[in-house]
């Protein structure tokens, strides 16, 4: 029996030949000169081909098993994803140099992302923040999404790009940096204390109705 390489993505097997892709995390999209290097020293190391994934993230695809291990010790970086039920990734647009933007989001952004990145969750969970309705990233389409306005934040939950897409729900408007925050937090904690597991929270939504949803929310977030 082949054993499955940690934190690897088996691709399309060829010729009985197996190859694998890895994906180190990148919090925001926003990477340094220096670790750019590292991946394409790895990748050519490697064999590998580089990908620029739509989650903001890079991947080196077609490593074999046994490299696996060794790629991810000389990019020195964590796993863009540790579980399937986890917090996925939090997507940011680049608020802070967009001429677009009515809130400066990237701070909030990356504290979020910092919070939740590898969060347990009943299931695969994305999360946006974004600067403007225009909503770059996709952000209507992810679990969460944080959107800037000129009153403040709107946080919607629910949305879906998958094989059932789903349009979100606004659950909140008017949010300042600090009350979008905890209102990520008080969905997470309704979702991860109440939702089956395996239940994505776009379907935990739909089965418990989005009115029950927000009571529940609200009761943690005026805590």
């Amino acid at each position: 029996m082949i054993q499955q390489p940690k934190y690897a993505t088996l691709q399309k097997v060829r010729n009985e030949n197996r190859t694998y892709g890895i994906t180190p995390r990148i919090p925001g999209g926003f990477i340094k000169p220096e670790d750019l290097i590292k991946f394409a020293e790895v990748a050519k190391k490697y064999n590998g081909a580089i990908k620029i994934t739509s989650g903001q993230r890079i991947a080196i695809l077609g490593i074999k098993a046994e490299d696996v291990e060794k790629a991810w010790q000389e990019l020195g970086m964590e796993p863009g994803v540790v579980s399937a039920y986890s917090v996925k990734n939090v997507e940011l647009c680049p608020a802070s140099f967009c001429k677009r933007a009515k809130q400066n989001s990237l701070k909030l952004g990356m504290k979020i992302e910092k919070r939740f990145y590898a969060a347990a969750a009943p299931n695969r969970t994305k999360i946006a923040v974004v600067g403007c309705r225009n909503s770059c990233t996709s952000a209507y389409s992810k679990d969460i999404a944080v959107v800037g306005d000129k009153e403040g934040y709107i946080v919607t939950v629910g949305g879906s790009a998958g094989f059932y897409p789903k349009l979100p729900h606004i659950i909140a408007e008017k949010l300042s940096d600090d009350e979008a925050y905890n209102m990520v937090e008080a969905i997470y904690e309704f979702y991860n204390k109440e939702a089956e597991f395996g239940e994505k929270l776009g379907d935990f939504i739909e089965r418990i109705s989005i009115e029950s949803f927000k009571s529940g929310v609200e009761q943690i977030y005026n805590k």
